[in-house]
């Protein structure tokens, strides 16, 4: 090989390495660039900018499913508002997690240590809880709107603090924003839509039931609902992409080690493009994007595929996202499912005949016991099971819910007793093909129409 063509294969199996390396930092860290709920990214930048540029205080939930991006808004608008020299040199931030602040104490230490108080040295910070609340409350409510600085408490996963005791933190918190002894804000985001009603009394008589509320796959007010998937194309494109030759100091700025020749990238981004007018590829994407709308899974779908990427192993083929998809679109049940033992598979194979025959009426572990000694007194080559042992896998399934009873309350001896199949016959199909070591007479009983 002369070295001429050595060095062109060094460069492109650095270039990809490269790539790889900048498109999984692109895609799965996390980026305050957001997309839709125009509205209600306003409402909280206006709440936000009112309590530091006018001294107003506020207090208000951010509502909506995991996933649907209330982290990102509000990242997002504190980016925006970092820009302005007031908002930065004056705005305190407090950051508060439902998850690693689990009791008032813990919170208050952080809350203290993060507004840089009297009280901290270092990284410890001394006093009692009671001590420390009531310097802290001080320090909020001392001097007057025009000389106290403006303080923004964003308290995530806020339903967890509604369950510290007596909710002393959030008393505290909402009184001094209703009050208006000094300008505060306290945003609380959360997935529950009960939120309020965790309240105590107390509490919520002191919050201002201002509630922003957040839904997956909305768009920004005047767009049609039909136009959402072509913004996850437009994602799909943006997150895979690399910077074009106006934008490649962007990348350098950014990731330094990092550095991807601008002929290479122009060649990847078409590639991509083609990506996109794949009928395949589109209609996977379409298909995870009806199972799924949240962004974060989508990007560690796409982080999976693009770790596939190697010095053998050069291009995204479709077929690296097919594969990727898997781990995202597959059925629990089925999965489940793929852990049985034979006996229990064999069990369910007979529930999906059982079911199929009858229509979908109820069955009970004589009928699904009888179907079952039918097939294996047909088949030589299945091993004889004594009924107790049948009865015991039988309850197994019952305990994964697999079945559920129809009329629980009624006394019937546990044989008898009627249980509604809670499975498709096409999800137990799907789980002896996936099944490893199961024989073939099982799979093949399972393929068969009605017997």
């Amino acid at each position: 090989m002369s070295k001429k063509k050595s060095m062109a294969i060094d460069f492109q199996d650095n270039m990809i390495l490269l790539t790889r390396k900048y498109l999984k930092r692109k895609i799965l860290c996390p980026e305050t660039k957001f997309r839709h709920h125009a509205k209600e990214r306003q409402n909280v930048l206006e709440l936000l900018k009112r309590t530091v540029e006018a001294g107003e205080s506020n207090s208000a939930l951010l509502i909506g499913p995991r996933g649907s991006g209330k982290t990102t808004l509000v990242n997002s608008v504190l980016k925006e508002l970092s820009v302005s020299k007031s908002f930065k040199e004056n705005a305190l931030i407090v950051n508060l997690h439902g998850l690693v602040h689990t009791d008032d104490r813990l919170a208050l230490k952080d809350a203290t240590r993060q507004m840089q108080l009297e009280n901290v040295v270092g990284d410890k910070v001394f006093g009692t809880f009671a001590e420390n609340l009531t310097f802290l409350l001080e320090c909020l409510k001392s001097g007057d709107k025009k000389r106290t600085k403006p303080c923004i408490f964003i308290l995530d996963e806020f339903d967890l603090f509604c369950a510290h005791q007596n909710q002393t933190l959030l008393y505290n918190l909402f009184d001094v924003a209703q009050s208006s002894q000094a300008p505060i804000c306290v945003l609380g985001i959360t997935c529950r839509l009960d939120v309020i009603e965790l309240l105590e009394k107390r509490v919520k008589s002191r919050f201002s039931h201002r509630q922003i509320f957040l839904f997956p796959g909305e768009n920004s007010v005047g767009e049609q609902p039909t136009t959402a998937f072509d913004d996850r194309l437009e994602l799909f494109k943006d997150l895979l992409s690399i910077p074009d030759d106006e934008n490649v100091n962007r990348i350098e700025e950014t990731y330094e080690d990092c550095t991807i020749d601008p002929q290479f990238g122009a060649m990847w981004n078409d590639y991509v493009e083609s990506l996109i007018n794949n009928v395949t590829m589109v209609n996977l994407l379409k298909r995870m994007y009806q199972i799924d709308v949240s962004e974060r899974s989508f990007r560690n779908f796409l982080g999976v595929a693009v770790g596939t990427l190697d010095e053998k192993h050069q291009r995204l083929e479709v077929n690296d996202f097919v594969e990727a998809s898997k781990m995202f679109t597959r059925d629990d049940k089925v999965a489940m499912l793929e852990g049985l033992s034979v006996l229990e598979m064999s069990l369910i194979i007979a529930m999906k005949h059982e079911t199929e025959i009858y229509d979908g009426e109820p069955l009970n572990f004589e009928t699904v016991f009888n179907r079952y000694v039918k097939f294996a007194n047909q088949t030589s080559s299945i091993q004889t099971v004594q009924r107790p042992v049948i009865m015991k896998a039988f309850e197994h399934i019952k305990n994964l819910e697999l079945l559920a009873p129809v009329n629980a309350t009624a006394r019937t001896e546990k044989e008898y007793q009627y249980f509604k199949f809670l499975l498709t016959p096409q999800q137990v199909l799907e789980a002896v093909k996936n099944y490893v070591g199961l024989p073939t007479e099982i799979a093949q009983w399972a393929t068969n129409s009605l017997q």
